[in-house]
């Protein structure tokens, strides 16, 4: 039997090439993903352990916001002075570094990064942990001299003598770049400025007596514990954080965390769907190569082999078809990963290939994946090669699946489709988000099931409807396809829901992301009153001097400024919320619409006042005219009338739980190095919209970091950021696409050599070479089709109740947008015609009396 079956894996080996290329794909990514993801870990773990100090001292930050404020948070340089003193300290440096700066060349264009990684300036200190080396020019002395990193200075073409611009929190200063200094670890990707320690604190932070943390190096015998303990004993832990070298390096690796877990996600849904769309391949490849060797398994039961046998012999097939593939897809995954750190390095974070980390958790995922797969999607052929009947030797038949009745997939079917539309109504009647989601999470689930095994009962119906025209337009031609597709429904429905899949992922989220932008389109017209909005770039806040600026342009009538501060609120129901409080100027509602439940805007923004959601105050039990106590970064206490009640949609979005709000006074008093966020801005009366927004942008000039925005603007950035997750599900589909026209090639090819006596007979009455063709490709054009129609009636359904969860969250409008609709089925059709094509071109050229004589 171990003979037969590798001669048998052996023979088919051309026609399992596809299903092995399905398995190729999903292990590339899953290896690619987990290779990728351990090389980045491995390599900053590296950078952050060799440049942490034995000690750090730090401001502790006890409220965590998601928005920034613009504030540093420092502690006394003294206190390095203080910490020296303490046994077991062999130095104490008080270091300045902050990431809340622009840096620009003389034509006022930026030298940061464009890649959303950070412009760092700090204080030049050179240790044997320092990241960088000097290797031209010489170190900067005085207010007026820098050193630039060499990465920095090739890419915005910088030289030694340059004048650059820095645009911090204290304000605007210059500087002549002196020297140039060179990573001698891995570039972050970041833009590192150096200034001299002085200058940094003065520039920086606004005052020589502050840094951003004390640097300490322990003596020799004393270790990083120890240490820690008596640093901390003498500077103490309410107002400080002091953490070992291993602390710190873990800490600075967690941030970097979030950002490998995107990719790593992303990665491991694109082998998701691999993996899902492969199933369906490798079952139905393991289904038709079992039908075609009907008499062979039959022989073989005639010449002893049990049932056991012959189902251990097809999964043996299966196990070494996981094999190849999951050794392929390893080698694959290797190459993806090192395509990915090239790619890295585009964008700045100079990663290297020889550094490339190879885990033993990797190839066990790809082998597990690889061959788990493969044998779970040929079980099901595998069971029913054992039922075949020694008597199937002596007849000239297929396995009979093909007159074989539906009804258990009927049954089942029926259930989960029950199931799954129970959930989904669940989801659209929810009240809550969390409640919804879960429902549309379950519904979405069981209705693809339901879907995927009952696609057989649906053939028929909807194939007659698809290919209803095919007789009218080709003749005897198109009647025989569509009869084609429908002679085994079977077949014909899993090959269909390969690409109803990615489909139905596709027309899902479509309508989600259509409905997303409608709604913010509408929520930006009833909300946004102002001419223009003044933000940075990348949310960051901006310097004084911008809103000065800003507010001595000619034409500008009104400004509001918006600043953001960390707030921890204790509410009646005992609990203590941290979120993000929002300050403003007067003037809200000449640029701002807000909706409120009670209260207005005098009283939100009123002394000692504060404003919140009425959702929010509902579900704490907080009402109008309450006092509440509230908390500020620094351990800073007060406590605020509750003065009006807003409704206003979104609020808990971008960490702003609550939808906290009160005078920009407060937030001046007790975030005192606090920045403003954003700008609202009116024109004067008699000044034009275009010629406001010309001044504008001559006025902002000399600040590349910061935009100026109309209702049209704020618009495209919204549909821009929701644009980057329908790309990301475009991508998806594309994977989806790939494999789903490599099963209804696998289909189509084997269904020509399951069809050679067939089509030798065709072709003796006259069939010509063209003809055939023709009647191959508009089969797979209508399976093609059969599954777009299946796949994008489910999407619809899961965009409309995936809106209504959005709808929770304040975005009510439902958008289908059905252009793309169109376009998908299209598309579809075109995928029919490009997967026919080889398999066509096989049939035409047989010849004849062999393939009338074929058995």
């Amino acid at each position: 039997m171990l003979k037969a079956t590798l001669r048998s894996f052996l023979a088919h080996k051309g026609r399992l090439l596809l299903s092995a290329l399905a398995i190729v794909l999903s292990v590339a990514f899953v290896a690619g993903s987990l290779i990728f993801s351990d090389t980045v870990t491995r390599t900053f773990d590296r950078l952050f352990a060799s440049t942490s100090a034995d000690v750090t001292v730090e401001a502790k930050d006890d409220l965590k916001s998601q928005v920034p404020t613009g504030e540093a948070q420092t502690v006394p340089a003294a206190l390095a002075d203080q910490v020296a003193k303490v046994a077991g300290v062999a130095s104490a440096h008080a270091d300045v570094g902050v990431e809340n700066i622009t840096v620009v060349d003389s034509k006022n264009k930026s030298v940061g990064p464009t890649t959303g990684a950070p412009t760092i300036a700090s204080d030049w200190f050179l240790t044997d942990r320092s990241p960088v080396k000097l290797t031209s020019g010489h170190a900067p002395q005085g207010g007026g001299e820098a050193l630039l990193d060499a990465d920095t200075a090739d890419k915005k073409h910088v030289k030694i003598g340059d004048t650059l611009t820095v645009l911090a929190q204290p304000g605007t200063f210059k500087v002549r770049i002196v020297g140039i200094a060179t990573f001698t670890t891995t570039n972050p990707g970041a833009a590192l400025v150096f200034l001299d320690p002085r200058t940094a604190a003065t520039q920086l932070l606004g005052s020589a007596d502050k840094a951003t943390g004390i640097s300490v190096d322990a003596a020799q015998g004393v270790s990083d514990t120890v240490l820690k303990q008596r640093v901390a004993a003498v500077v103490g832990t309410t107002d400080y954080e002091v953490r070992t070298a291993d602390e710190q390096a873990k800490s600075a690796a967690s941030d970097l965390g979030g950002f490998l877990d995107i990719i790593k996600y992303v990665m491991l849904g694109f082998a998701g769907i691999a993996v899902l769309v492969g199933v369906f391949l490798i079952v139905n490849t393991f289904s038709m190569l079992i039908a075609q060797r009907t008499r062979e398994l039959g022989l073989l039961r005639a010449l002893g082999a049990d049932r056991r046998q012959v189902r251990r012999s097809v999964l043996t097939e299966a196990i070494l078809l996981g094999l190849v593939g999951s050794t392929l897809g390893l080698a694959a995954g290797i190459g993806l990963a090192a395509g990915l750190i090239k790619l890295m390095s585009a964008f700045g974070m100079n990663l290297k290939t020889t550094e490339m980390v190879v885990g033993w958790g990797t190839p066990v995922a790809a082998y597990v994946v690889g061959v788990g797969v493969t044998f779970v999607a040929a079980y099901l052929p595998a069971r029913r090669a054992a039922g075949v009947s020694p008597m199937a030797a002596l007849a000239d038949a297929e396995i009979a699946e093909i007159g074989r009745p539906l009804r258990t997939r009927a049954i089942v079917g029926s259930v989960l489709g029950v199931l799954g539309a129970a959930a989904l109504v669940g989801c659209a009647t929810a009240t809550k988000t969390a409640s919804s989601a879960s429902f549309l999470g379950l519904g979405v689930v069981l209705t693809l099931l339901a879907t995927v095994v009952a696609g057989p009962l649906l053939v028929r119906p909807v194939i007659r409807v698809l290919g209803a025209a095919f007789p009218a337009i080709f003749g005897s031609i198109g009647r025989m396809s569509q009869r084609n597709a429908l002679r085994n429904p079977r077949r014909t429905g899993a090959t269909a829901a390969a690409l109803m899949v990615g489909l139905a992922l596709v027309g899902g989220m479509s309508v989600a992301s259509a409905s997303m932008s409608k709604s913010f389109d509408q929520q930006i017209d009833k909300v946004l009153g102002a001419d223009f909005v003044i933000q940075n770039a990348n949310f960051v806040p901006f310097s004084k001097e911008v809103t000065d600026k800003v507010r001595a342009t000619d034409g500008v009538g009104l400004v509001v400024r918006l600043r953001f501060a960390p707030v921890a609120v204790r509410l009646p129901d005992g609990k203590r919320i941290e979120t993000t409080a929002a300050g403003y100027d007067d003037g809200v509602d000449d640029v701002a619409h807000v909706t409120y439940a009670q209260g207005d805007t005098a009283a939100a923004l009123a002394p000692g006042a504060i404003a919140m959601d009425v959702d929010f105050a509902k579900d704490h039990k907080v009402r109008l005219g309450d006092t509440i106590p509230v908390e500020f970064p620094g351990g800073q206490r007060t406590e605020l009338k509750v003065g009006a009640l807003t409704d206003q949609a979104g609020s808990d979005g971008f960490g702003m739980q609550g939808g906290l709000f009160l005078g920009i006074a407060a937030v001046e008093k007790y975030v005192p190095g606090g920045q403003d966020s954003a700008l609202y801005v009116n024109a004067t009366s008699g000044t034009g919209a275009d010629q406001l927004r010309k001044r504008l942008d001559t006025t902002l000039e000399p600040y590349p970091q910061v935009q100026v925005r109309d209702l049209a603007d704020y618009k495209k950035l919204v549909h821009d950021q929701i644009a980057v997750l329908l790309y990301l599900v475009y991508a998806l589909l594309g994977l989806a696409i790939v494999i789903a026209v490599l099963g209804v090639v696998n289909t189509l090819a084997l269904s020509v050599v399951e069809r050679t006596r067939e089509i030798g007979l065709l072709r003796a009455i006259g069939l010509a070479r063209r003809q055939l063709r023709r009647m191959i490709r508009l089969e797979s054009v209508v399976i093609a089709v059969f599954g777009a129609v299946l796949g994008l009636a489910l999407g619809l359904v899961w965009g409309v109740c995936t809106q209504q969860v959005l709808a929770l969250q304040g975005m009510n409008a439902l958008a289908v947008p059905w252009a793309t609709i169109v376009e998908v089925v299209v598309g579809s059709a075109v995928v029919g015609v490009v997967a026919a094509l080889l398999p066509a071109l096989r049939a035409s050229r047989m010849n004849v009396l062999a393939a009338i004589a074929h058995e």
